[in-house]
């Protein structure tokens, strides 16, 4: 809980009576690796922090699996459009290493933001973090090169590339495997 509480802390100030509700409304699960946290066509009840782990969030397209995001230890992570829309989710979550994640039900989250303006807050921020690295992911596809893309990744998390899959990277890179490993080689 420690590292959620970081976050949190760093995200909004929170009051001492709605940190301590709002911490207290996480579950925790420890799961294997390989474990789904939402499942195709389920709704996403959950806005999820991983404490320890790897989770991987994708989708299939044309029959092939595209990794939309890759959540690592202190990262908040979801299927947004279904935890919103309260509709079955395109997305899919999985764990790709054992894991310890924590998670605030949307009903949760809703009594807890209509109630106190700080969590609410807090919610709003949670949000247009993911908004924007959204945006930056989208932005980055459309106007970088591959290899100005892995050379953002690997600044910007360089524990990734020891620990996932190469096949996972290249596809939230939007690359094939081969130019990675071409971009890779010439390192």
């Amino acid at each position: 809980m420690e590292q959620l509480q970081q976050a949190v802390d760093q995200l909004s100030k929170l009051s001492p009576e709605s940190r301590e509700l709002f911490l207290a409304a996480f579950d925790q699960w420890i799961v294997p690796k390989d474990h789904f946290l939402v499942r195709e066509k389920e709704v996403a009840d959950y806005i999820f922090f991983i404490n320890k782990g790897i989770a991987r969030i994708y989708y299939y397209k044309g029959g092939k699996e595209i990794t939309e995001w890759i959540a690592m230890d202190g990262q908040f992570f979801l299927s947004i459009t279904s935890f919103f829309q309260r509709t079955p989710s395109h997305l899919i979550i999985q764990t790709i290493e054992p894991a310890e994640v924590l998670g605030i039900h949307h009903n949760k989250l809703m009594e807890l933001a209509k109630k106190y303006h700080d969590v609410e807050t807090l919610f709003r921020k949670m949000l247009t973090g993911s908004l924007i690295l959204s945006q930056m992911r989208m932005d980055s596809i459309q106007f970088e090169t591959a290899q100005q893309r892995y050379e953002k990744l690997l600044q910007q998390f360089p524990d990734m590339i020891r620990r996932v899959p190469v096949s996972y990277i290249a596809s939230f890179l939007g690359v094939t495997l081969e130019t990675l490993s071409r971009i890779r080689s010439a390192r």
